[in-house]
């Protein structure tokens, strides 16, 4: 399944050289990790849904999900420090390019009404992040078996100094940017 691997090193990263006129290869920005977060509101009054979120997570990634906690106690939110209020993951290497592969060519096209991801969702430095709004997109998430319709995060983190050259690497990579 590392077919995104072998393509980034035989088509992308030379098509990166070639366009931006680096003078190494290991100029060419590529893509570092994958971070999946997905906070989980509910989980203050059930704790049983950061169980079931993290569930839900590591069928998603292949990969077991920490739990993070609060830094800060709301009052408005009825949150105090230290409390369970989501789960992330971090995905790299082989992993990561499995991951983006199914991201990019099952999940986003099944997405309802699907014209793209946004163009604006850069940070300045060259990282690129989407959000999602239901787990139900990927292949093996059962509808029947899942107790809430949760979303989350995607930060797609990579080594590219510019937005221009992140998403040329994601587009080359595959990822389906709106036309507009």
């Amino acid at each position: 399944m590392a077919r995104l691997k072998d393509k980034y090193h035989k088509d992308i990263a030379p098509a990166l050289i070639e366009k931006f006129k680096y003078k190494s290869i290991m100029q060419a920005p590529k893509l570092e990790k994958v971070v999946l977060n997905m906070g989980v509101g509910e989980a203050k009054e059930n704790s049983k849904a950061i169980d079931s979120a993290a569930g839900d997570m590591s069928i998603i990634s292949g990969q077991k999900p920490i739990v993070t906690k609060a830094k800060k106690s709301v009052a408005a939110f009825k949150l105090r420090a230290g409390m369970n209020i989501g789960c992330k993951v971090t995905l790299r290497g082989d992993r990561m390019y499995e991951f983006v592969d199914k991201l990019f060519n099952v999940a986003l096209p099944r997405v309802r009404d699907f014209r793209g991801v946004p163009l604006n969702s850069f940070d300045g430095r060259g990282n690129y992040s989407v959000g999602i709004k239901e787990q139900l997109i990927f292949p093996e998430i059962e509808y029947d078996k899942i107790d809430k319709i949760r979303g989350m995060d995607i930060a797609f983190v990579t080594t590219a100094n510019t937005d221009e050259e992140s998403k040329e690497l994601l587009q080359l990579l595959g990822m389906p940017f709106s036309q507009g």
